[in-house]
């Protein structure tokens, strides 16, 4: 017998501290999001196969944004990938280099990586536009990049992503 859950949070917490590599090191793109990928299926939140997903879809749709003084980069997958809603951070001690967005052609060379996983594309949508909003300002970027701790990272991701679900039935 199958149950159905009908679960909704009002604030969900999109980063955790399990979730938040650093400092982390990765030689390329590439090695970011497979070791954010990694963590993201250790909790549970993606399907083994959202690290090689996001990896493939990064080579066509890039996701670096070019930031104001530290770069940043969103990778996802799909969201037949996902199991349930998290963010994974890593902060780089060395930038890589990731596609930019929109620009196939040119990099940026990024230090704060959030890999998404998101399970419902119009979610994804809100998601995207409070992180680029966010990314805007260059103080944030600043205390992210300074952040020495995952708890420091997960206080400012919880202040600044709030997207709440709308219950459905």
């Amino acid at each position: 017998m199958e149950t159905v859950q009908n679960q909704v949070e009002v604030k969900q917490a999109w980063v955790r501290e399990d979730l938040v590599i650093v400092p982390m090191q990765a030689e390329s793109a590439t090695d970011a999001i497979a070791q954010l990928g990694a963590r993201l299926q250790a909790g549970g939140f993606v399907k083994d196969s959202w690290t090689q997903a996001a990896i493939e879809r990064e080579k066509t749709f890039a996701t670096g944004l070019p930031t104001p003084e530290i770069g940043v980069a969103i990778p996802h997958a799909d969201v037949e990938h996902v199991l349930q809603q998290a963010i994974a951070v890593g902060v780089l001690e060395e930038a890589v280099e990731f596609g930019e967005m929109g620009s196939p052609d040119s990099t940026v060379p990024v230090r704060i990586v959030c890999a998404l996983a998101v399970a419902r594309s119009e979610l994804l949508v809100k998601l995207l536009q409070q992180l680029v909003e966010m990314f805007q300002s260059p103080e944030i970027l600043k205390q992210i990049a300074e952040a020495r701790s995952p708890a420091n990272i997960v206080r400012i991701f919880d202040h600044h992503i709030q997207i709440e679900e709308e219950v459905e039935g």
